[in-house]
């Protein structure tokens, strides 16, 4: 080698080396500092016991409320329309929330809804994730800022500030005149049109009425004073609620912020209080080595643990080579892992016992747990529990059961992908 291709390659080293060292430094300064919960919790009580519902209401710091209604609305056919519907039916308020906003069909149809709802005085408060509606459609924001929309794409990335660059709302809230609110897995996208037979994605939301409405209406209030420096206050938005139905019910808010961290530790409790099964639907399954080996105890104390999860159809294919890594102890402690093969499956549902049950848009990751702003809904109700098991199982038929002869025999090169975004993927 001539001494010019040594100095050539010497300076590139250099520069790899000074590349990393950015990216490390990047990296921690762009994920907010977990203080989490640590210690693995063994009760002697299940989630039909008061003292579950005691201990979630004060750890979660918000009441148990009673007299809510719930719906469950499966994939974009059914979850567009309802939400359409009450943005034309709204008369006061229409606040909204979304990590992705976009598609030239659906992001066009909610974006012309709710600037006709500000055109006739409804009062529309719009927040969007910078990151998530980067491919939004610029004329229809304006045209719905034109209406009078109050719209803000929270957290543009800034160099002064690098967790913006890390830090989303993965929230996806809309609460109607203060007394019909919708939460769920589905954003606002071209493709969660359809079914699943028809190529949108697998997905559930969810249409609430009653008290707990309230708390949905104040976890986007606590967002929209964060983006804007503006409350939200009075009837229009807060209005006397009545009992709508028998259910029981709690929102959990989760942030990226000291003592914030709360779905992942409401999950940990959940899984330890589980007596007979545990059943969860998640669109990314990549949690810390803590929360795998909560549900690994709980499969040897003998609980039925069953996880659904996307197959080949998944959007974020380096999050399914990371978390296939980490299998090996799940499936030899009997867990059952099932892959979603129809479509990108992007469900996010936990249901304990057949007595607890909780919805909303947290999934079973880091993210989730560490950086996103998340809100869920606890439902201490047998019933819907069931329901939502019953959910996961009918989706069980268009899965592939994952089992540990499968994970052993996997091919090199993907254990290499895991490897490599389990690596670049430890802040992220």
């Amino acid at each position: 080698m001539t001494r010019r291709g040594k100095w050539f390659w010497l300076l590139a080293a250099v520069a790899v080396m000074l590349t990393a060292a950015i990216l490390v430094v990047i990296a921690a300064n762009a994920t907010p500092k977990a203080m989490r919960l640590e210690q693995p919790l063994s009760l002697d009580y299940g989630p039909d016991d008061p003292r579950f519902a005691r201990t979630v209401q004060a750890a979660m710091q918000q009441a148990v409320v009673p007299g809510n209604r719930i719906e469950m609305l499966q994939n974009g056919d059914e979850i567009y329309p309802a939400m359409l519907s009450a943005i034309d039916d709204a008369e006061y308020s229409i606040t909204f929330e979304k990590y992705e906003f976009w598609g030239e069909e659906s992001g066009a149809r909610f974006a012309e809804a709710l600037a006709e709802a500000a055109r006739r005085g409804v009062r529309v408060h719009v927040l969007l994730d910078f990151i998530g509606s980067t491919a939004a459609d610029q004329e229809a924001l304006d045209r719905m800022q034109e209406a009078g929309v109050e719209l803000i794409r929270w957290r543009a990335p800034s160099w002064y500030q690098a967790a913006r660059f890390n830090h989303r709302t993965h929230r996806k809230l809309m609460i109607v005149d203060g007394n019909l609110g919708f939460t769920g897995g589905a954003n606002i996208g071209d493709d969660w049109l359809g079914t699943p037979e028809t190529g949108g994605k697998r997905d559930n939301h969810f249409r609430l009425r009653g008290p707990v409405v309230g708390q949905l209406q104040a976890a986007f209030a606590e967002n929209w004073l964060n983006a804007s420096g503006r409350m939200l206050e009075g009837d229009s938005y807060y209005p006397p609620l009545d009992a709508e139905g028998e259910l029981a019910m709690q929102v959990v808010d989760s942030a990226p912020r000291e003592g914030r961290h709360r779905v992942r530790m409401l999950f940990l409790y959940a899984i330890a209080a589980a007596r007979e099964r545990i059943d969860m639907g998640t669109a990314y399954f990549y949690p810390d080595t803590d929360f795998l080996a909560a549900l690994a105890d709980a499969a040897d104390r003998g609980v039925r643990v069953r996880i659904l999860v996307p197959g080949d159809s998944i959007d974020k294919g380096f999050v399914r080579h990371a978390s296939v890594n980490q299998w090996r102890d799940l499936l030899e402690a009997g867990v059952e892992i099932h892959e979603y093969g129809k479509t990108m499956y992007h469900s996010k549902l936990v249901a304990v016992d057949d007595a607890w049950a909780s919805i909303g848009s947290t999934n079973l990751d880091n993210r989730s747990f560490r950086i996103n702003d998340e809100v869920n809904v606890n439902v201490f109700d047998a019933d819907f529990a069931r329901s939502i098991r019953e959910t996961i199982d009918a989706d069980k038929l268009d899965s592939e059961l994952y089992d540990l002869e499968r994970w052993e025999n996997r091919p090199w090169h993907k254990r290499i992908a895991g490897w490599i975004s389990m690596t670049l993927g430890s802040h992220f």
